[in-house]
């Protein structure tokens, strides 16, 4: 009896040393979107398993639980109620896609259940909604960045071509709004959808308009074929996408049509052609370094989000226990936090964070990222 007394007492003192938080995880792993959502998955649990080897946060460790949305807005819901009413996590990190997103933020304030995306649509936190925030740069941001470099190189004269898609929808509004703004005339505008498998007929109408410059914006492999499609056709105009293909996985896709390709996209890629001094050098070449030799395969911009949605979790969780607050005002909270894609400075009216600087150019030479800008 006092054999199986103390057995009882050191399995209490266990749990009340190692009480479980229960975050939640929704990836596009399998489906079109699967190279933005592997990459997340794997940096998550990556990052999970390193912090519980540490003693996970404050003491108590961290039980994952990861679901595949398949890039389906419906399976996304499916999976977001699951993940609070049977799994009772504590928060949830994604999804990939910014329409499986916005399928999904009403249900986030309903649930009062906090929210960190990892796609990049700026409906996502416009309107604000006090349960939802995301990691992946503004839409806006990153056409800011590419107007500014055409401006610079004497191009003002823009084509666009936009995926009929959560993230295309609102890069097309970005990229239209802007436009007047900063003194670029949009003199095409097509579209594709996400399984079209030749788009030659709306490339052929938008060579017709002369452009100095075609903006692509997409995910998946429907901006591979965009780039395959330019090459056959070799208009003069500059080909340039959009942050939505910053994977090696695009390169690959696109073959040789990549080749001279342009595109904003965070520090990640580039992360050991930075300058030494550079602030976010250390913290991205070690994620870089770690991740590429644990999974034997080139790190993403996507797989950055999960890097920073992680690490956001992790510093409201702390911040929410010590100061004995909600997690969405200890998010709020989070000032000056250097992550992959830039500083991080929450706030009640910012759910994002960043800003312009997030964004550096980049250049496709010889299969691989160049600094441009």
């Amino acid at each position: 009896m006092k054999k199986f007394t103390l057995v009882l007492i050191i399995l209490m003192m266990s749990s009340v040393s190692y009480a479980e938080i229960r975050l939640g995880a929704l990836f596009s792993t399998t489906g079109p979107a699967s190279f933005l959502g592997m990459p997340e998955k794997q940096t998550l649990e990556m990052l999970v398993e390193e912090a519980n080897k540490n003693g996970g946060i404050n003491g108590e460790k961290i039980e994952l639980y990861l679901y595949d949305t398949r890039g389906i807005d419906a399976e996304a819901r499916k999976k977001f109620i699951r993940l609070v009413k049977k799994d009772r996590v504590d928060a949830v990190i994604g999804p990939t896609r910014s329409g499986s997103t916005l399928a999904i933020k009403e249900l986030a304030g309903k649930f009062k259940m906090p929210l960190i995306s990892c796609a990049s649509s700026d409906r996502i936190i416009e309107p604000i909604n006090p349960f939802v925030f995301k990691v992946a740069p503004s839409d806006m941001f990153a056409v800011r960045k590419i107007y500014s470099y055409l401006k610079d190189n004497g191009r003002k004269k823009v084509a666009i071509i936009t995926a009929q898609n959560g993230y295309g929808d609102s890069g097309r509004t970005a990229l239209l709004n802007e436009a007047e703004k900063m003194g670029i005339d949009i003199v095409a505008d097509e579209k594709f959808r996400d399984n079209d498998r030749d788009m030659t007929a709306q490339l052929t109408k938008i060579t017709e308009k002369n452009p100095d410059a075609i903006i692509c914006w997409g995910v998946g492999p429907a901006p591979a074929i965009v780039a395959k499609n330019y090459k056959q056709l070799q208009p003069e105009a500059m080909l340039i996408m959009s942050h939505g293909v910053a994977s090696k996985k695009f390169i690959k896709l696109a073959g040789n049509a990549a080749e001279d390709i342009i595109l904003p996209a965070g520090r990640l890629l580039v992360a050991e052609k930075l300058p030494d001094n550079n602030r976010f050098k250390s913290m991205l070449v070690k994620y870089k370094n770690t991740y590429e030799e644990r999974f034997d395969s080139s790190v993403s911009t996507f797989g950055g989000h999960a890097y920073d949605a992680f690490q956001i979790f992790k510093k409201a969780y702390k911040i929410s226990v010590k100061e004995n607050i909600e997690m969405i005002k200890a998010i709020e909270n989070i000032k000056g936090y250097l992550g992959t894609y830039g500083e991080f400075n929450f706030s009640q009216n910012d759910h994002n964070g960043l800003d312009m600087d997030a964004f550096i150019m980049l250049k496709i030479n010889n299969g691989d990222w160049e600094l441009i800008n």
